[in-house]
């Protein structure tokens, strides 16, 4: 099991005070990483935060935007300052809205491809450097079914997953030279703080249930496994893949 400790080791989440975020920050916690998590809402982050502290974990807070490019590089330094290098670096962050794409605000689109797309390759390219200095290095990038498949209403999201799917690869092939494993998880239909409301209605519950082969939502702590897998030594020969995480979903028609 030495293979996926994470003791002495640095993590930092974006999008990680609520969520899947605050459920993989609470996983590599305890499997001994020191974790610092990232939100815009700095009340709900500390929050957070205060939470896993109370349970034993070191946690940390640092709010910015990881689409403003000064935010990030100021962010960044400060928590390699007070805490040290970034050893996993997690890209979690991520919004939804939904309309069929003749009707979509060009605005929401900006506000969703920067989000997952753009966010993701900000905040990679400043931690990176550290790794590369380094010779070592994790990268997790959160993507979804939604980047390999469509669906109606999420036109952008689907674009903005696709290209972090993508990216993830371009990311393997430019950075896997200096023993950085840069890696991707596709969740499926999980019940969390974004999704509850669609699990609540009982039209695409039903939808979802058939037509996971699986027959349900899936548990935000089933994505905590693959993502100790990813961020440990148990993955130093794992790069560029994308591990989907949906009950069977895209294994099926």
């Amino acid at each position: 099991m030495s293979l996926f400790d994470l003791q002495g080791r640095r993590a930092l989440l974006t999008g990680s005070y609520r969520g899947l975020g605050a459920v993989f920050a609470r996983g590599l916690a305890e499997a001994g990483a020191a974790v610092v998590l990232n939100g815009r809402n700095r009340n709900a982050l500390e929050q957070t935060v205060a939470q896993l502290r109370t349970e034993g974990h070191e946690a940390y807070g640092f709010a910015f935007d990881i689409t403003d490019e000064r935010q990030v590089e100021e962010s960044i330094r400060e928590i390699e300052s007070r805490i040290g290098p970034i050893d996993i670096l997690v890209n979690n962050a991520g919004i939804q809205k939904r309309a069929p794409l003749h009707e979509f605000p060009t605005e929401d689109w900006q506000a969703i491809l920067s989000t997952h797309l753009t966010g993701a390759f900000l905040v990679s390219r400043r931690v990176v450097g550290g790794m590369i200095d380094r010779e070592q290095g994790k990268i997790i990038n959160i993507c979804s079914v939604a980047s390999e498949a469509g669906r109606q209403g999420i036109g952008p999201y689907t674009a903005a997953k696709g290209g972090l799917l993508m990216l993830t690869r371009a990311m393997c092939a430019d950075w896997a030279r200096y023993n950085i494993q840069i890696n991707g998880i596709s969740p499926g239909y999980f019940i969390t703080d974004m999704t509850r409301s669609m699990a609540e209605n009982p039209a695409f519950n039903g939808w979802v249930i058939a037509r996971t082969p699986a027959g349900r939502w899936g548990k935000p702590e089933e994505l905590v496994g693959v993502l100790l897998l990813l961020s440990s030594d148990a993955s130093s020969f794992i790069n560029g893949q994308i591990f989907t995480v949906d009950g069977g979903v895209l294994a099926t028609m």
